[in-house]
């Protein structure tokens, strides 16, 4: 179980950051990433696996003016 921008969701073993981020449909060019209170590089969001208990923070970039 995570915790995703404050509420329990599900995830499969092996998920990665970056299919967290497809399934949400969040576009990884416009989001940061926190995981456990440390941001994730963009660089990094194919390669870091997600566990059972890390608390995950995803901000989105909205253009606008």
């Amino acid at each position: 179980m995570l915790k995703v921008n404050g509420k329990d969701r599900m995830f499969t073993a092996g998920m990665t950051v970056a299919d967290l981020l497809r399934e949400m449909k969040h576009p990884a060019e416009r989001v940061a990433v926190e995981r456990n209170g440390d941001i994730v590089p963009k660089r990094c969001f194919s390669e870091v696996c997600l566990e059972d208990g890390d608390t995950i923070e995803v901000v989105s970039f909205v253009g606008g003016g």
